[in-house]
């Protein structure tokens, strides 16, 4: 079984930053690809982002493009979500997942991904 444990999320106002991360421990895996979903209030959970195992491939739902970053640390086993110009429609509980035995990020949808977090809450007050 995989454990994931995402921190960092908290009350910010709009234009602010907020980094998150989760941390996977228990069952190793020679490689997994780590991505974000979120899910706010009355809607269904959505894609954000994804690497790739090496790192070296990045993927970004339209609406986070150019404003969120996602990293990774497979030393720690640790995924990060830096969140930068922060507006209020992404308000949303983040959960972090993992697709194990796989290098490249699959198509962006939460059914590719076999392991979730508990989720961690982000509040962007306007």
């Amino acid at each position: 079984q995989v454990q994931l444990v995402e921190s960092g999320g908290g009350l910010v106002q709009a234009g602010g930053s907020l980094r998150l991360s989760c941390a996977a421990s228990g069952r190793t895996f020679s490689f997994y690809v780590m991505g974000w979903f979120r899910q706010a209030p009355g809607k269904e959970r959505e894609f954000v982002a994804a690497i790739s195992w090496s790192g070296g491939s990045t993927y970004y739902a339209d609406s986070v493009k150019g404003r969120f970053t996602i990293s990774r640390d497979n030393a720690k086993n640790t995924v990060y979500l830096q969140m930068n110009s922060l507006k209020p429609e992404d308000t949303a509980v983040y959960y972090c997942a993992v697709r194990p035995n796989r290098r490249t990020v699959p198509p962006p949808h939460q059914e590719e991904y076999e392991y979730w977090g508990q989720g961690t809450q982000v509040t962007v007050s306007s």
